[in-house]
């Protein structure tokens, strides 16, 4: 009878253990579901999210519409541009052809570029890789076509190879026809060669204005009136800093590949993923948050957002790609990743927007000086439109709040004695940037 009664007791306690498993699986899907649901209501966030631990799916939902003309809703198929993120697959090529033995990451790029003005005599790839080449964003200008070109324009360095990091779109472009140089292919067929089909990546590409891209979702963002198309971008201008596209499924069987040593040597994935200056890697940022290291990128298009991280240390993959333009995908990414990890989630809701009578929003209009310069806000239609740099349409959270869909931006107005409106105070990315005062 003892034994008999062990052996249910054993029984029953593997059943609780498989259980509990199943309710902490579904209590984690549901608590993420709870993060990313409020911005999808507020139509500030459309697009796919994926979150896998040691190849397992944990989470993995769309929201929105691929395209609003048509109805169609996103899809874990749909196809996203992936802008920024992009550059871990061109650093990964260049380690590709290292590993091959066809080039050194140390190697000058004079080497294979010796078009290249005499400014240019001691970067190195490695100084590409890393964004501290000192090159300037006008340096050179990637032209493609038959064949593909770069022009270079003789101009003194910003600052001196290794010495400094700036971010440059340029750098990565010149080491996407660098690879070309050396592969002797299009940038877009070594990608798709050497890394997509290896890995089984078969919904990425090269994006391109011209080829039919089956199940492509359409980019949009926020405007005064509800979301409107995005502006269509002069794709063949990304190249090699921003070219791709790709799904949150796909985009797991490169976080499964890179990171599982299916793709890179070990000692090229260790110096792809170690940090030189400002946390920045090769076409990577590795930083620690709450004690964890993280291993991620965003990437920023007209029409897209994406936000990819991966946490080495408990291989959990956190996807998020977007089609509607907006700061939401890193909340998103770091919130999701918090429900996983049973941390405190870092939750801020998307403020919730009232309508206020124009003549209500005409007391706010005016230009208003702060220390580094001014604001002026009209009225047009129903919202007030902030004027400096560009035009971000606001929306109310109150009579005194406002705040933008497409950026972390909000302002707060301020009255004086007699009930007038006489200035603002600036918030961005949750910071108070200054106070303006009404002209």
């Amino acid at each position: 009878m003892k034994a008999k009664r062990n052996i249910r007791l054993a029984v029953l306690t593997a059943a609780f253990a498989c259980w509990a498993a199943i309710c902490g699986a579904q209590t984690a899907a549901e608590r993420m579901q709870q993060v990313v649901q409020p911005y999808a209501d507020a139509q500030v966030f459309m697009g796919s999210v994926l979150v896998a631990q040691n190849g397992k799916v944990l989470f993995s939902k769309s929201y929105g519409w691929a395209d609003m003309e048509w109805n169609i809703p996103n899809s874990p198929t749909a196809k996203f541009q992936l802008a920024s993120v992009t550059k871990q697959f061109t650093a990964a090529s260049i380690f590709l052809l290292q590993d091959r033995g066809k080039l050194k990451t140390d190697d000058l790029v004079k080497k294979y570029l010796p078009d290249a003005p005499a400014a240019w005599d001691k970067i190195t790839i490695y100084n590409l890789l890393t964004m501290t080449s000192g090159v300037s964003g006008d340096a050179a200008k990637y032209e493609p076509g038959t064949p593909d070109k770069l022009i270079f324009a003789d101009k003194p360095l910003d600052f001196q190879p290794g010495e400094k990091w700036d971010y440059s779109n340029l750098g990565y472009d010149v080491l996407g026809f660098l690879l070309e140089k050396v592969s002797g292919q299009s940038y877009a067929d070594f990608v798709q060669e050497n890394i997509f089909k290896p890995l089984g990546m078969d919904d990425s590409g090269y994006d391109s204005n011209i080829t039919i891209v089956s199940h492509r979702a359409s980019g949009y963002w926020p405007g005064a009136d509800g979301i409107e198309n995005a502006e269509r971008t002069n794709l063949s201008g990304a190249f090699a800093a921003g070219g791709l596209y790709s799904t949150t499924e796909d985009m797991l069987r490169w976080e499964n590949g890179l990171f599982g040593g299916k793709l890179l040597t070990r000692a090229s994935l260790r110096k792809m993923t170690t940090p030189f200056q400002h946390d920045y890697a090769c076409g990577l940022y590795v930083h620690r948050v709450n004690g964890r290291q993280v291993i991620d990128y965003d990437g920023n298009g007209i029409g897209f957002n994406t936000e990819v991280a991966y946490y080495p240390e408990d291989e959990l993959a956190v996807i998020v790609l977007a089609n509607l333009n907006g700061y939401v995908t890193g909340r998103i990414n770091t919130a999701l990743a918090a429900v996983v990890h049973g941390e405190t989630v870092p939750f801020a809701p998307p403020p919730r927007e009232i309508v206020l009578a124009r003549e209500v929003l005409a007391r706010y209009v005016g230009a208003y000086e702060f220390s580094d310069g001014h604001v002026v806000f009209t009225l047009e239609g129903r919202h007030l439109i902030a004027h400096f740099g560009a035009n971000f349409p606001l929306f109310a959270e109150s009579e005194t709040k406002f705040f933008s869909k497409g950026w972390d931006l909000q302002f707060e107005f301020s009255k004086n004695d007699k009930g007038e409106f006489v200035s603002v105070t600036e918030y961005l990315n949750g910071q108070n940037t200054g106070k303006g005062q009404k002209k």
